[in-house]
């Protein structure tokens, strides 16, 4: 309603109550004009009405909401199913054009609106959680892996000579086949193991630049995010050697932008070196539903090269869910919840360590990882693969999600373990989900993400501590009876079956993870 609208309606009510319902909307529109004059997340997060009230305002923008409109094309924005449109906000003509994700649709003035704002929001995001001297970035409705391969693609034509990507290694198939789908051969560079940590190899790294050479190299694709004792790559260093040989560097920064060590490794990285662009996942990092990512960088042109690389429009599902959640929490509701999961890995990690104690376990000792903990399993027994793979079912079952379990590399009874031998798109890997071809030990993962809470840790520790119980009860059983020769073969062939079948559902289900 506008002016005219109200002065109408005071001819209806009292022009006392009129004016005091004209004020309280313009308390709404009043926080829409600051958002659309600013570009910046707003501190404190809107509530539901005036969230409503600027959707619906930008939707009936777009054309399939005017009235008497009359479309004649073959993209009109036409729906068969109210319930999917009112899904959407019918925000229906979805967001960019064909030549670029970021033009402005002539049919669509309020979804083009709600794209530029959202990039601006995240923007201003990224810029908070830690990496202030980033330039420009962009929501792609795609997962991490695809919005990498974009980058990729995005490069060939800036180095048509190139066909390799050196890929300091992560056991982890996404990131591994965002490669291979963009047409280049990784170059994998094993980790090295210093402490308990898997770190990055620079000697390698730069030993192999110098034996491929710098043109015949797309990229150094490395890695922030992921799973101890896999720590996140040495960025500075790996920077300074693509400044030194003038190759493009993109950062795999799945789940970092939650965690200010990662975003300081990005800042770092640029501010020493060079970073061409870093991407992000949306669901991990904003707890919004999957499907989307960012992809952000300090060279404002390269980042527009990328968003001209997409082909054809895009949803704006992924954009409209981020948008709605970043004006939902406000910065302050954002920085709370990254506040508090800093809060949560500390108590997940001392409350591991405790439990790990218990059993004559240990937390393995990974201060460079601001996520994921791990806690060794290497005193399970004589049947070890056997015990682990029962504990990890056992979680599984119980509802426990999250939770990794990696075994040592050996083949046991015909089953091979988790983590043994896997390949993939041709590459083989040895360890496959442990980052290295011989990690020490075996070990169990949990991880600190944005969102949990301290009823989580307790649960996860209570979960734990009474299937280490029931595994360890029925070890003691077994080492109880006369011998091998009186184990129940018929038990063991049922174990192995399951161990197999779990393997199957974890291998798919972690393999989603950036």
């Amino acid at each position: 309603m506008n002016r005219e609208s109200f002065a109408a309606g005071e001819r209806l009510v009292s022009p006392a109550y009129v004016r005091q319902g004209c004020e309280a909307r313009r308390s709404h529109e009043h926080l829409i004009r600051l958002l659309l004059e600013k570009g910046k997340c707003p501190e404190d997060g809107w509530d539901e009405s005036t969230l409503e009230l600027f959707l619906h305002e930008l939707a009936i923008m777009d054309s399939n909401n005017f009235l008497g409109n009359c479309g004649v094309g073959e993209r009109e924005g036409r729906v068969a199913s109210a319930l999917v449109a009112r899904r959407h906000y019918r925000f229906i003509h979805g967001i960019g054009r064909s030549g670029d994700i970021s033009a402005v649709q002539p049919k669509a003035a309020g979804s083009s609106l709600l794209n530029k704002i959202t990039n601006s929001l995240v923007l201003d995001i990224i810029k908070l959680a830690g990496v202030p001297t980033v330039t420009n970035c962009f929501v792609v409705p795609m997962a991490t892996g695809m919005s990498l391969t974009l980058c990729f693609l995005t490069l060939r034509h800036k180095r048509p000579k190139a066909k390799y990507i050196i890929w300091p290694r992560i056991d982890q198939k996404s990131c591994f086949k965002s490669m291979i789908t963009a047409g280049f051969e990784p170059v994998v560079i094993e980790n090295v193991l210093e402490g308990d940590e898997l770190r990055t190899d620079l000697k390698a790294v730069e030993a192999k630049v110098r034996e491929l050479g710098p043109d015949s190299i797309l990229c150094v694709h490395s890695t922030t995010s992921c799973f101890a004792p896999r720590v996140p790559d040495r960025l500075e260093e790996l920077a300074v050697i693509c400044a030194n040989y003038g190759i493009p560097h993109i950062v795999n920064n799945a789940y970092g932008v939650q965690s200010s060590k990662c975003m300081h490794l990005i800042q770092q990285g640029a501010r020493v070196g060079r970073i061409d662009a870093f991407v992000q996942s949306l669901d991990k990092n904003f707890m919004v539903p999957v499907g989307g990512a960012i992809i952000a960088g300090f060279n404002d042109s390269f980042i527009q090269e990328i968003s001209k690389m997409y082909p054809g429009r895009a949803s704006a599902s992924p954009s409209l869910d981020v948008l709605i959640t970043l004006l939902s929490l406000g910065s302050n509701g954002y920085k709370k919840l990254l506040k508090e999961r800093k809060e949560m890995f500390s108590y997940l990690s001392s409350q591991l360590k405790k439990l790990s104690e218990n059993y004559n376990e240990r937390l393995l000792h990974t201060p460079h990882n601001p996520i994921s903990l791990a806690v060794t399993l290497k005193t399970l027994g004589e049947h070890q693969d056997r015990a682990i793979t029962q504990l990890g079912s056992m979680l599984f079952t119980r509802q426990v999600s999250g939770a990794r379990y990696m075994l040592s590399l050996r083949v046991h009874h015909g089953v091979v373990p988790l983590g043994s031998v896997q390949t993939v798109s041709g590459h083989t890997f040895r360890g496959f989900m442990s980052h290295a071809n011989h990690y020490p030990c075996s070990y169990l993962n949990a991880a600190a993400a944005i969102g949990m809470k301290t009823q989580d840790v307790d649960l996860f520790m209570k979960r734990l501590d009474k299937c280490l119980k029931i595994v360890r009860k029925e070890q003691n059983k077994e080492s109880n009876a006369s011998g091998v020769d009186n184990y129940d073969k018929t038990e063991d062939v049922g174990i192995e079956e399951m161990a197999l079948k779990l393997d199957n559902v974890l291998l798919d289900t972690y393999q989603n993870s950036s």
